[in-house]
């Protein structure tokens, strides 16, 4: 039996995620799940009784008309999971906070607190956002650039971490006899000035049993690979097959090893959706039946836009060819994905309408089958190290029941899923060590 495991996230979606526009009319499914706290805990404790290592939240900070129905109108990340922290025991609980239009002390003390008031399972997904129009929530004309977003999600992540070493173990003797509540001693200041950020510290909150939080990264590009290698506990990504995921758990493992890192201590959980039927045959009709039922062209057409900071696409001839010139609008955007959809528009010959119709036609996902398929199928993809673990999806209900009842146990099985949680912190629960 191996003693490396599978690590488990449940990544909601609430009410309909990117190309979900219609999951909110599953009677299954609250129509306003996506700020429907008793939802949220009832997922929440569903993957805690399958012993997921952790909740993960995503979110967003800019929205049009074309958004998907979750982005609409949802809960903010670390105030649903401080209401999960006090439902829950075991599971982690991960938020997503972006470092261009937030200040290093606040996401700081705010994750510092969820991790206290969890007992030690905060994490924090960091993000740098794509979405181009989030600069005018913020008071800016224009988003940073891509490489400013880098340069500053570095800094950021390095200052929040220092601010999270303000007090040593031990900081707060609280002792009533002698009076002294603080050893100095143990107390640091952080002085840093930076390229983007000025910060005196110390932080006014003492370390969780864990140390500190989870650091989750998620970024494709090369940037985002090198930040992820050299900042995160966790990376977030996708994989097509399993040998994309291979080439990319290499990759960042091997980063991290120059980098002077264990890459051990850097685990890989590509989002993954997965489909369970009687058989095989009965997962695919599942598959194919959600697939038509959740998408439309017309909604995907208005949300085609945000890989390219949200550029208004009806505009065009949708069967002239696709508009080169539209990637310009990407440029401190989804660039990545931006660039990929229009070289592949241009080397397929695609007009507009072919680019969107391809980038929503079904996909057959790798994990969809019966229960004993989709087991199988995670097994191989854990043992030839394309991952370290899943982050679900967590869409239609049933979807989600049938995993946890009928695929857990039989990981569980096989030898690669827990049949029990580790320890108290999310830290125990992925084998990383206190920070």
């Amino acid at each position: 039996m191996t003693t490396r495991k599978i690590k488990l996230g449940a990544l909601t979606m609430g009410c309909g995620g990117p190309g979900r526009h219609n999951l909110w009319l599953d009677p299954e499914l609250p129509a306003d799940a996506s700020v429907n706290i008793d939802w949220y805990i009832d997922i929440a404790r569903q993957a805690e009784a399958a012993l997921f290592d952790l909740m993960f939240i995503v979110d967003s900070q800019y929205i049009t008309p074309g958004s998907p129905s979750h982005y609409l109108n949802r809960l903010e990340p670390l105030t649903l999971l401080s209401a999960l922290a006090v439902t829950t025991r075991h599971i982690g609980l991960v938020g997503t906070l972006t470092t261009s239009y937030n200040e290093p002390f606040n996401v700081a003390r705010r994750l510092a607190s969820l991790d206290l008031i969890s007992k030690g399972r905060a994490g924090w997904n960091v993000v740098t956002s794509g979405d181009a129009g989030t600069a005018g929530n913020y008071g800016r004309d224009e988003h940073y650039d891509y490489d400013t977003r880098y340069a500053r999600a570095q800094e950021h992540v390095a200052v929040v971490q220092g601010l999270w070493h303000s007090y040593e173990d031990g900081a707060f003797p609280r002792n009533r006899a002698t009076g002294q509540f603080l050893d100095p001693s143990r107390m640091h200041a952080l002085n840093h000035k930076g390229e983007h950020f000025s910060v005196v510290g110390p932080l006014n909150i003492q370390r969780s049993p864990q140390g500190q939080p989870v650091i989750f990264q998620a970024g494709d590009s090369q940037q985002g690979r090198e930040l992820g290698a050299a900042t995160a506990d966790v990376i977030f990504t996708h994989a097509a097959s399993i040998e994309q995921g291979q080439a990319f758990y290499r990759d960042v493992k091997d980063r991290a090893a120059r980098l002077g890192r264990d890459p051990e201590q850097l685990l890989v959980l590509p989002g993954a959706e997965i489909y369970v039927g009687d058989t095989d045959e009965h997962a695919r009709e599942i598959e194919r039946h959600y697939h038509q039922q959740d998408h439309s062209f017309e909604l995907a057409l208005k949300e085609f836009g945000r890989n390219f900071g949200w550029h208004d696409f009806s505009q065009y001839d949708l069967d002239a060819p696709f508009p080169q010139e539209s990637l310009e609008h990407a440029r401190s955007s989804f660039f990545t994905n931006a660039k990929r959809i229009a070289d592949q528009a241009r080397e397929q010959g695609f007009s507009l309408r072919q680019a969107v119709e391809f980038g929503r036609k079904l996909r057959p996902g790798a994990f969809v089958g019966s229960a004993e398929t989709v087991a199988a199928k995670m097994t191989e993809w854990f043992e030839a190290r394309a991952l370290d673990g899943f982050n679900i999806y967590i869409g239609h209900p049933g979807q989600f029941r049938r995993f946890t009842q009928q695929v857990v146990p039989l990981l569980q099985e096989r030898g690669v899923y827990r049949t029990a949680y580790e320890g108290s912190t999310l830290r125990e629960s992925l084998g990383l060590a206190i920070q």
